[in-house]
């Protein structure tokens, strides 16, 4: 078998993939022309092009690629991921740049990656005189990186003759990836079918509520990829009416949710849920840090019980799920409410789901194994097994959580470092810094739920699209092509 020239890394797999993600793009590209058409927004002729490019490119590569020669390792799964989502993203500013809506590169380059990443932080500074092609296009950049490029890919090319198991692993949010279905191709399908189902059914609720169609399928685009962009300048703030607040607060609850679990669930097997730790974690952390913001809210503004407590519900959900939606300006309810926001941008929903951050299941490992080490202290010789939804963490996957958050750790403290030497004030770096490798949105500081990312200087805004990548892939999958064993023949 011929292989390409990157230390034995077969490239004809990769070249292909890249070619069916640039096919996809440009296909779903065109669905904003209609939208241009119907609100007469102009920028029909910019998805038209774009989408052209981008079909041409991919025909290219996946036609000239023989599907009889295709042959993947883990190597050649963690470079199709890193330059499946680079290829995504620089095909994903195209639109912006032809049409001038963003013509600055970088402008460009940043809203798309926080688009795909669904980290939701935008430069965009008066998103209601946008064109409605150009604010749809934006929303489903999100809904593309909600479950994962790859994994769509996975679900609807079979005919790359790849399993697609190693493509799942690289990709797939959380340290865990449980299989519904031995087939990684029915698994990602069976995900996709959940996700588009669940898209719909918050559309159709939407607007039936009061939303017009065009908000309507856009929040539910952005929602469901825990995403946080609006058509709106004031975000959820704008839709002031309890019924849709609830709404959207459930379904970036049910976004938040293990894949695998939402599934079980709909499939009506209840005891596999109740043996989830992670999601009973989730909803008691949403609820516990909801009672202690409600207080906070209520002490500092004359708002009433139930606004205080919708308010801040939708801000935690918002935070954990890393939605990053607005409903009210949470910089003004007391220093502690701001304290235990910021620790929410270190948190992240469940492993599994569209969020980012951290997630929830490394956080229960990690405190577990410290509990555990006080018994170990006392009994050193005893074996103490670490245990999860009533099964055993192997070792590997404990050291494997260690070393993220380490990471992780060091990534926030270097990147805050760098922001900060740029000229930007502490409280904004390290909200900026945070958000950004968290993928959640608003942060604190100069970039909290009132202002935006557009006034940063431009390598402010070229290093946080890296981390926005960083952080939406996990560290690993991004830092892996940085080691020299990755490079090694072997």
């Amino acid at each position: 078998m011929s292989r390409g020239p990157l230390a034995g890394i077969n490239t004809k797999p990769i070249a292909r993939v890249i070619g069916g993600l640039q096919l996809l793009i440009g296909g779903l590209m065109l669905t904003s022309i209609p939208f241009s058409l119907y609100y007469k927004s102009g920028d029909a002729r910019s998805f038209l092009v774009s989408g052209l490019i981008c079909l041409t490119v991919g025909s290219l590569l996946w036609f000239t690629v023989p599907k009889d020669d295709l042959d993947i390792r883990k190597r050649e799964g963690y470079l199709i991921v890193a330059l499946g989502w680079l290829s995504m993203v620089l095909a994903g500013t195209l639109p912006y740049l032809i049409s001038g809506v963003i013509p600055h590169p970088i402008d460009a380059l940043f809203e798309t990656v926080s688009g795909m990443t669904t980290t939701g932080a935008s430069i965009l500074t008066d998103i209601e005189v946008i064109p409605r092609g150009m604010l749809f296009w934006r929303s489903m950049t999100q809904w593309i990186g909600g479950m994962g490029i790859i994994v769509l890919t996975v679900a609807l090319f079979p005919l790359l003759g790849i399993g697609g198991i190693e493509l799942f692993v690289a990709e797939a949010p959380g340290p865990t990836s449980d299989k519904l279905h031995p087939r990684i191709q029915e698994t990602a399908k069976r995900l996709w079918f959940i996700y588009v189902g669940l898209t719909g059914v918050l559309t159709i609720l939407l607007w039936v509520l009061g939303m017009s169609f065009y908000d309507a399928i856009n929040h539910a685009l952005t929602t469901m990829a825990t995403g946080g962009f609006s058509t709106k300048n004031a975000s959820m703030a704008h839709f002031d009416q309890a019924s849709i607040q609830y709404v959207i607060i459930f379904f970036m609850f049910v976004a938040g949710t293990n894949y695998t679990v939402i599934h079980h669930a709909l499939r009506g097997r209840l005891s596999r849920v109740r043996r989830a730790e992670e999601f009973w974690a989730y909803l008691s952390v949403v609820l516990f840090l909801t009672g202690l913001i409600t207080w906070n809210v209520i002490y500092n503004t004359n708002h009433s019980f139930e606004q205080s407590f919708r308010e801040s519900l939708f801000q935690v959900v918002s935070l954990i799920t890393t939605t990053g939606y607005v409903s009210a300006d949470y910089s003004q309810w007391g220093d502690a409410a701001l304290v235990l926001i910021f620790v929410m941008l270190f948190v992240g929903a469940c492993a599994g789901s569209t969020s980012g951050g951290i997630k929830l299941v490394r956080h229960i490992v990690f405190f577990k194994n410290s509990i555990l080490e006080f018994k170990r202290i006392l009994h050193p010789r005893a074996i103490v097994p670490l245990k999860l939804n009533g099964g055993v963490v192997a070792p590997r996957i404990m050291t494997h959580i260690i070393i993220f958050l380490l990471l992780y750790l060091f990534i926030f403290v270097v990147g805050s470092v760098i922001v900060a030497a740029m000229g930007l004030d502490f409280t904004t770096a390290i909200g900026a810094v945070a958000t950004s490798l968290g993928n959640v949105g608003p942060g604190i500081g100069g970039v909290g739920p009132v202002d935006n990312f557009a006034w940063l200087p431009y390598p402010v805004k070229f290093f946080l699209s890296f981390l926005m990548l960083l952080g939406r892939l996990e560290l690993f999958t991004i830092l892996v092509l940085f080691t020299p064993y990755f490079w090694k023949m072997n």
